[in-house]
């Protein structure tokens, strides 16, 4: 099991999940880099250097962009992912607040081979729930689950049409999750098709704040 690790919180304010993170960048299938939902205004030295870090460190980096679900212009979106490029040396690009319905994925099929003609891969979309099935042919990974456990336990379904792919275009992005628990959410996430994941035990209004505890190595 691959984990997608959104570490939203800067490196200032908690150097040592930072560092925690570094040491276990060969269990992540990407960290999303976010210094100010998006790449901000201008280079931050401290996300410079934590880029640096995990690039050595063999972590593969996604820049955060906020897709706005189909109301940011393509411009702006290009352009958060170039600054990204520049100045974080990120690989690929966290698309979210994703499109999900039928009528708006042919916008999002020309969005993503714009962000890809930009170098940018792996595209990761992030609808935080199944979107129309043609979405799985747009994105190199695709969030089809974001939201508390508590949910994710009582209230989730997988759509037939899942099982046509494999298990490693789709993610799981879990919050509140009890710390005992963190090793069955994996388990869970694998078991409901799911080939990346990435339960925490935050809450919001940022539940991100915090590194998963399955980067501890319990769980395979």
């Amino acid at each position: 099991m691959s984990l997608l690790i959104p570490l939203y919180v800067h490196p200032a304010e908690d150097p040592g999940a930072w560092h925690r993170l570094i040491t276990a960048a060969d269990r992540t299938y990407a960290v999303v880099l976010n210094p100010a939902n998006g790449p901000g205004t201008g280079p931050d030295p401290a996300f410079t250097a934590a880029a640096e870090a995990l690039r050595s460190a063999g972590a593969r980096l996604l820049g955060y962009v906020d897709a706005g679900y189909g109301t940011r212009s393509p411009a702006a979106i290009a352009d958060d992912v170039t600054r990204h490029q520049e100045w974080y040396g990120t690989d690929g690009c966290f698309l979210d607040r994703a499109t999900a319905g039928p009528a708006e994925l042919s916008a999002c099929k020309r969005l993503v081979q714009a962000v890809r003609r930009l170098g940018a891969a792996p595209v990761v979309l992030n609808p935080g729930v199944h979107p129309a099935p043609g979405y799985a042919r747009v994105a190199d990974l695709l969030v089809t689950f974001e939201g508390h456990w508590s949910t994710y336990v009582a209230a989730f379904s997988r759509p037939e049409w899942t099982a046509r792919h494999p298990p490693e275009r789709f993610c799981h992005l879990v919050y509140g999750v009890p710390e005992a628990l963190v090793p069955l959410a994996v388990r869970t996430a694998r078991e409901r098709g799911a080939g990346v994941c990435g339960p925490v035990t935050g809450e919001p209004p940022n539940p991100w704040a915090g590194l998963s505890p399955a980067l501890n190595g319990t769980e395979r």
